[in-house]
């Protein structure tokens, strides 16, 4: 790994952003899980793209990826991935306001997904991911007005208890 690696330098751009204004014990608890598992697999696919396979910091990484497989699984968190579906067909402009990695990953209509816990946007290619998805998705994350969303009373977390209210039904 060199500090000319184009994937190392967007790591250091995610670890340059920060939470410090946000109360983030405020956010959606599903929303924020899946807000911080997007990072975490950001942060395991660029860790791929920059170290060695070995590194301590690649090993950590597949700790804590091994951990979340069974939290994914616990509470309402399920229900992301169809939310997002329903988003999709039924407010089609805020779909598209997501985050691109959400859009990706979770909509049922794209090849995209994670494969042993990296990001993975076409199966059938052996292309790296271009380096400015992760510049563009990081943005995204880290954009004060998605930010706002999280929250239990922002847009995002209303919608979600609107289609978790909708599901109980």
């Amino acid at each position: 790994m060199t500090v000319d690696n184009e994937y190392f330098n967007i790591l250091r751009n995610l670890y340059d952003k920060s939470l410090i204004l946000e109360s983030i014990n405020d956010f959606h608890p599903v929303l924020y899980f899946h807000f911080l598992d997007s990072l975490a697999h950001l942060d395991f696919t660029l860790c791929q793209l920059s170290f060695n396979f070995q590194s301590p910091r690649n090993l950590m990484n597949m700790q804590y990826m091994r951990w979340r497989l069974d939290e994914e699984k616990t509470g309402d968190r399920p229900l992301f991935p169809a939310f997002v579906t329903w988003l999709k067909k039924s407010d089609p402009e805020r779909f598209k306001r997501l985050p691109l990695l959400w859009q990706e990953i979770y909509d049922s209509d794209s090849p995209a997904g994670y494969r042993s816990f990296r990001i993975v946007l076409d199966p059938n290619s052996y292309q790296p991911i271009p380096a400015r998805f992760f510049l563009v998705s990081i943005g995204e994350f880290f954009d004060r007005e998605f930010l706002k969303t999280l929250y239990l009373d922002g847009s995002l977390g209303k919608l979600f208890e609107e289609y978790r209210a909708l599901r109980a039904d």
